[in-house]
């Protein structure tokens, strides 16, 4: 004589009941605000394409003050993003392999441009980088070096804004990764700088392209701190953000033809790094 073993679901995986709810029906109690909330966040993304002037489309692009912002937002970005790969992982490496005292509290300042409006941080950097700041006023006496409403200031501004995405990206990486490869490297006779170089960072590679890519997809849509520091100069300091904030007032299809561009780079950012956050649930 047998005996069923009821079947039950691998761990770690939940059954299409468990997924549905207890009865495994409809919670519709759940479903209309559910489907309130997609309305609300999808609706106006749809009204944008429906707006959109798809017959004039590839004459706005054309446009010489649209192109001007887009090189200047493309260029500005992806060097923004360079300053962010080039401080934000030894940064990120020394939030997740060191302890030090103040570490939590030098953490969450890190964190802070994540929930800092962007005006308050284009303040702040006026207030230390500019003529009369704490830093600036040293570097127009010694050097001449004026970093306000200037393309230097849009990148600065940008990257301000855009690291803390960086650090955690890869400072998640750093703690997820198994650290018995560096230990096994370093008892073969490999330097740190050796380590860190050939062991460590092929390790966490998935998690700093993730960073810079978002990284870059903040400092492209960056706009309050942009403006704050670096003012709102067409060919010098008016990024997209920007020239889409000026044309709805003067010409309101060129603001809807550079936010088609934003939208698209946002929904192509995403769409690539779904496997990576999907793998992660």
């Amino acid at each position: 004589m047998t005996t069923s073993v009821p079947h039950r679901p691998a761990p770690g995986r939940t059954s299409g009941r468990e997924r549905g709810g207890v009865s495994g029906r409809l919670p519709w109690l759940l479903l209309a605000p559910a489907l309130a909330g997609m309305a609300f966040l999808v609706l106006p993304l749809a009204g944008l394409l429906v707006r959109a002037p798809w017959s004039t489309l590839p004459a706005r692009l054309a446009e010489p003050q649209v192109l001007e912002a887009l090189r200047l937002s493309l260029v500005t970005a992806t060097i923004a993003t360079l300053v962010c790969l080039l401080l934000g992982v030894p940064l990120a490496w020394l939030l997740a392999r060191t302890a030090f005292p103040g570490r939590r509290l030098l953490r969450a300042l890190i964190t802070v441009p994540l929930v800092l409006p962007p005006v308050v941080g284009g303040v702040a950097l006026l207030l230390v980088l500019g003529r009369r700041g704490l830093v600036g006023q040293w570097l127009d006496a010694t050097f001449g070096v004026s970093l306000p409403f200037t393309t230097a200031g849009v990148v600065i501004a940008e990257a301000f804004v855009a690291m803390p995405f960086l650090v955690i990206s890869v400072e998640g990486a750093l703690r997820t990764g198994d650290p018995r490869f560096e230990e096994a490297a370093a008892t073969l006779g490999a330097s740190r700088w050796t380590v860190f170089r050939r062991v460590t960072l092929p390790l966490i590679a998935p998690g700093v392209l993730a960073g810079a890519v978002l990284c870059w997809a903040r400092a492209l849509g960056e706009f309050g701190a942009t403006i704050t520091f670096a003012g709102n100069f067409p060919g010098t300091t008016q990024t997209m953000p920007l020239a889409v904030y000026l044309a709805l007032e003067t010409e309101p299809e060129a603001a809807v033809v550079l936010s088609l561009v934003l939208l698209a780079v946002s929904v192509i950012i995403l769409a690539g790094l779904r496997e990576r956050w999907v793998s992660r649930i």
